[in-house]
């Protein structure tokens, strides 16, 4: 999910010209799947049961994998799936298809944090990696949708056939074609293509979304309902690099603004709104324009100082933009170290005599790793579900690797023109964005610029939730059962 190591949170078929669904081929006795792929065991089924809004919901839980072919007939690659279906349901029950980002991040944060009928508790502070234990979940998702969770080819247990074979599937084009191919293979072979689907994405997976809901349009002939961005990265201009231009930094200074307000207790809807209209008039003009001098110099860092909690003098040196070292520096009173992904959770710092960002991140390097064993026993325990392959949970290499492919870098990426779309040729489809008012990484104020910029009408259909919390907030009780209650109404189509 690190978009500075890996972006908190992928995949290809390579083929020569579009391909529908098909169901796979048949698979001779004497020819197993290639390589490691022989190590993943058959799919694993079973009838479960849990309580949910006062009732008991049956529902079928299958854990297992979909093959991906060339048009040879070549398998390219396995993909790991664990799918939630309830049992007796509507005919036009919905059904999502789940996924992280990274690129390089499997699906377990958002099974085991948000939507599963399991989630993970960390403990009495919500931050124990040690403690961490699974729970039912009370406000599982799949009491108003069914569920099909993908991790991308490299992340989990989802493998290339050939051993260097994932370069095949890891780039921008490539992923939204390969999941495309995914999605259209588990409804074919589940008699879902009449369905409402939707889409949920986090981070990266929140620019996948966009671009596989296209790359489903075009290839597949399938058109989704809506999508669900948690965190998500929309504009690679903003987010990489971004804080070093003016708009950039304005858009950046909310999420810390928040984060200072709510240390102090003081996080309500009109200190926040004060914050973000200083951003946006008197901070954006100051950096757009020449180092203010004298008197208004003083007033104008004093004023960025108290709205975030840096030291007036260091944002002098650094004419007011604000590094990732000054927001290591956040607590260094207390040698603690505040993490990107949630400005508000601090841990001792490991290396307090440094004053440069040494790598380590209270968040994506402290509890949230934990998810990657607690899936395995799930999976084991829980789903029935055994292999010796090692799951996955974030693999950093791949975000190195990735092929951007949108005019020659990361900076170019961007899903506005593919939102656009999306809102213009289907009056009916509907956008969520959310995020955590202290997320660092892909902070609110990037997708509020996005969206406000849409064409007019589409606001109606495209709506911002803002939550207490950072890129992961929907791991704080309070925070993820909000969230469900908009989705819910979200599904329901409701304002």
């Amino acid at each position: 999910m690190s978009f500075a190591r890996s972006i908190a949170f992928a995949f290809l078929l390579v083929v020569a010209g579009p391909v529908l669904a098909q169901e796979q081929p048949a698979k001779p006795a004497a020819d197993p799947r290639p390589g490691v792929l022989r190590l993943l065991p058959a799919d694993a089924v079973s009838e479960k049961e849990i309580e949910v809004s006062g009732r008991k919901l049956a529902y079928t839980a299958t854990a297992g994998t979909l093959s991906l072919y060339e048009q040879s007939g070549e398998l390219t690659a396995a993909i790991f799936y664990t799918a939630y279906v309830a049992k007796n349901a509507m005919p036009n029950r919905p059904i999502t298809f789940v996924f992280n980002g990274g690129p390089g991040a499997a699906s377990a944060f958002l099974h085991l944090g948000l939507v599963g009928p399991k989630i993970a508790d960390f403990g009495t502070d919500g931050r124990d990696a040690a403690a961490a234990r699974l729970r039912v979940n009370a406000e599982t998702w799949l009491d108003f949708t069914d569920l099909v969770l993908i991790d991308p080819v490299g992340t989990g247990w989802s493998r290339p056939a050939k051993a260097d074979g994932g370069n095949a599937f890891w780039g921008v084009r490539r992923d939204a074609e390969s999941l495309a191919k995914t999605v259209a293979l588990y409804l074919a072979k589940n008699g879902r293509l009449s369905s409402p689907k939707y889409l949920l994405g986090e981070s990266y997976g929140g620019f996948r979304a966009a671009k596989l809901a296209r790359a489903l349009q075009r290839e597949q002939g399938i058109l989704v309902s809506g999508i669900v961005m948690v965190s998500p990265m929309l504009e690679g201009a903003f987010q990489f690099g971004g804080k070093n231009f003016a708009l950039g930094a304005a858009l950046y200074l909310p999420s810390l603004a928040a984060t200072e307000l709510e240390r102090r207790g003081a996080l309500n809807p009109q200190a926040l709104a004060d914050a973000e209209r200083f951003a946006m008039t008197d901070y954006l003009t100051t950096l757009a324009g020449a180092a203010p001098q004298g008197e208004s110099a003083r007033v104008f860092y004093d004023r960025v100082a108290q709205l975030t909690g840096l030291p007036a003098d260091a944002l002098a040196k650094s004419r007011g933009f604000i590094t990732d070292a000054q927001v290591k520096q956040l607590r260094a009173a207390e040698q603690k170290v505040v993490s990107q992904y949630d400005a508000s959770f601090a841990i001792e710092d490991p290396f307090p005599e440094s004053t440069s960002d040494r790598g380590v991140d209270p968040v994506l390097d402290g509890f949230v790793r934990a998810l990657g064993g607690a899936f395995v026993a799930y999976a084991r325990d829980d789903l029935g579900y055994k292999t010796d392959i090692t799951y996955t949970l974030l693999a950093s290499d791949i975000s190195g690797k990735w092929e951007w492919q949108e005019g020659g870098g990361r900076r170019q990426a961007s899903v506005v023109d593919d939102l656009r779309v999306l809102l213009a040729l289907d009056p009916s489809f509907r956008l969520l964005v959310v995020h955590g008012f202290s997320d660092l990484v892909t902070p609110y104020g990037v997708s509020r610029y996005v969206l406000d910029h849409l064409p007019v009408g589409a606001p109606d259909r495209a709506r911002l939730k803002l939550y207490r919390g950072g890129h992961m907030f929907y791991f704080d009780d309070g925070a993820r059962r909000a969230f469900t209650a908009d989705a819910r109404s979200f599904y329901q189509r409701e304002p």
